[in-house]
């Protein structure tokens, strides 16, 4: 007995097999900087719901489009950043899908237009627009305006980036509130210093790309140093800025001192831990940190 696949079920085997292929492909172009674009999206846009009388019917809706806004959010980011950067990532990061052929430049460069166009639709529609925009130029900028070649235009990105970022968040919810500003300026001005923790990492490949970093202008030891006193500074301020002011209580002081002693095991780990991989361990407890900390403001606001 023979049995036939129909031609429309042949169709939509060839339509799964092809979404299959672009969510494992947008998977291999995100997964590095999840944890520092869809993951803080997520808690501060909860900070927002949970500081605005808990309406649990919305919380699904909430989740499921802030979930689609910030991973447009980081795709935007990450495909234009791998455009620009294929050189310095042979060396960096020699898994990403253009160097394994995953994808063409061509077909990357789509893929981020069609990224662009939804980003900027979505944001309209959750009534985001501005932040969605500011984020659109400061991505562009960065990536293919050669902000990322020094090291003080991209750190200042960076903080462009965490603003666009959390005002959006919050504001999908409610209106922007002066306890939202100051729980959204701590950790995004910070970037300014502590996110060249990032270029102590990237050392190799940056000199290779010619970049401006800090360790390649001042020294590998003295960026280290200046790293390790921007998170004691973090510590202390993320203490005076953002707890004491909403009052130490058994659950904000144990989040005040989770904070504080991650900041200072960054800080330890710059100066006795050096090299490449391990700095990579550092950033990424950094973007933890950053989590972290977004994490605190479902509980204090």
């Amino acid at each position: 007995m023979h049995t036939s696949v129909s031609f429309p079920a042949i169709k939509s085997f060839r339509w799964l097999s092809i979404i299959r292929s672009e969510i494992i492909l947008h998977w291999r172009f995100n997964r590095y900087d999840i944890s520092a674009t869809v993951i803080p999206g997520l808690l501060f846009m909860l900070a927002a719901w949970h500081s605005d009388h808990l309406n649990w019917a919305a919380l699904p809706g909430l989740i499921l489009w802030g979930g689609i806004y910030f991973w447009l959010y980081c795709t935007c980011f990450c495909i234009s950043n791998q455009l620009a950067g294929e050189k310095e990532d042979r060396l960096n990061k020699p898994d990403r899908p253009l160097l394994h052929g995953l994808v063409s430049r061509r077909g990357a460069f789509v893929r981020w237009i069609i990224a662009m166009i939804l980003f900027s639709l979505l944001g309209w529609w959750l009534g985001v627009l501005e932040w969605t925009l500011l984020w659109q130029v400061t991505l562009t900028l960065h990536n293919f305006g050669h902000f990322a070649r020094h090291y003080w235009l991209k750190n200042l990105s960076m903080v462009f980036g965490a603003i666009a970022q959390l005002a959006a968040a919050w504001q999908m919810v409610r209106p922007l509130t002066p306890e939202a500003w100051t729980w959204l300026l701590v950790p995004a001005i910070t970037l300014l210093s502590n996110a060249s923790l990032q270029d102590l990492r990237d050392i190799e490949g940056d000199r290779m790309n010619r970049r401006r970093t800090m360790p390649i202008v001042f020294g590998e030891w003295p960026t280290r140093i200046f790293v390790a006193i921007a998170f004691v500074f973090l510590a202390l301020l993320s203490h005076v800025a953002l707890f004491v002011p909403t009052g130490l209580n058994t659950g904000t002081l144990l989040l005040d001192v989770l904070l504080v002693a991650l900041c200072l095991l960054i800080g330890g780990r710059v100066l006795l831990l050096r090299s490449p991989a391990t700095d990579h361990v550092s950033y990424m407890m950094y973007t933890y940190w950053y989590c972290f900390v977004l994490a605190a403001a479902i509980v204090a606001l």
